[in-house]
């Protein structure tokens, strides 16, 4: 039975397999990505009705640009496809969308498609559910110490010397205070049998809950989405202390 107070505030998941999936059934790998986006329109809605306020997905990482091209395409090519069919309906059910990473790399179709998902949905106050979308957890650190250099300069010029915090790196990071000021993880999902973050969040993961699943993300459920939340409410959190179960 899922009590309100033990619901993670934020949960990310890593959706691994739709390669695999697709190889499963002799088809393309498109076909399993299109799948995969099924099945992420399923747990973006389980969750939204659970209450969970944050969802992060890792949609396309720094690392997959080294996929053939056709791949690449067509997954940018998915992403208008999502907007497209779901704009309307993220906004009945009052989500709102954020990237997470450098979205104006894409082909311009694909950006111009977020601008107008970002736009369309940022006043709503529902589920915020994140995208991770040409991201990376080392890149997006590189990127806050870059910030927090120029920052440094200005206050040198002014004869001021302070030391770097953990909270200044953590507000520059893209799910920092001075971006989308969004919560750690308290739990990490990663589907399709693979134990490990893959660059993502791994900054924002010191002390996040891992669970994992050998389901490939195409077949995961929002049964099962519901069951491994029900599972975290159980689970108690130490935060590197003793006795802390909850945040």
């Amino acid at each position: 039975m899922l009590e309100i107070g033990k619901l993670p505030t934020h949960v990310a998941v890593i959706m691994d397999g739709n390669g695999r999936w697709a190889k499963s059934k002799n088809r393309p790998r498109l076909f399993g990505h299109n799948a995969g986006m099924q099945a992420m329109k399923q747990i973006v809605i389980t969750a939204s009705n659970l209450g969970i306020k944050y969802l992060t997905v890792y949609a396309f990482s720094t690392e997959n640009w080294k996929r053939s091209t056709e791949e690449v395409s067509g997954i940018f090519k998915l992403i208008i496809k999502y907007v497209d069919s779901e704009l309307k309906e993220l906004i009945k059910n009052n989500v709102r969308i954020n990237i997470l990473g450098d979205y104006n790399m894409l082909p311009g179709d694909s950006v111009r498609a977020i601008d107008e998902l970002l736009d369309k949905t940022r006043d709503n106050d529902g589920l915020v559910f994140n995208i991770a979308l040409n991201y990376g957890g080392r890149d997006e650190i590189v990127k806050a110490i870059n910030e927090i250099i120029i920052d440094r300069k200005a206050l040198a010029d002014e004869g001021i010397s302070v030391d770097v915090t953990e909270d200044e790196v953590s507000n520059h990071l893209y799910t920092g205070v001075l971006h989308k000021n969004i919560p750690d993880p308290d739990l990490i999902i990663r589907t399709s049998g693979e134990e490990r973050l893959s660059n993502f969040l791994i900054w924002q993961a010191a002390y996040s809950e891992m669970m994992f699943t050998d389901t490939l993300w195409p077949d995961y459920s929002p049964e099962e989405f519901t069951a491994m939340i029900e599972k975290f409410s159980h689970r108690k959190r130490r935060f590197g202390g003793r006795e802390k179960e909850d945040k």
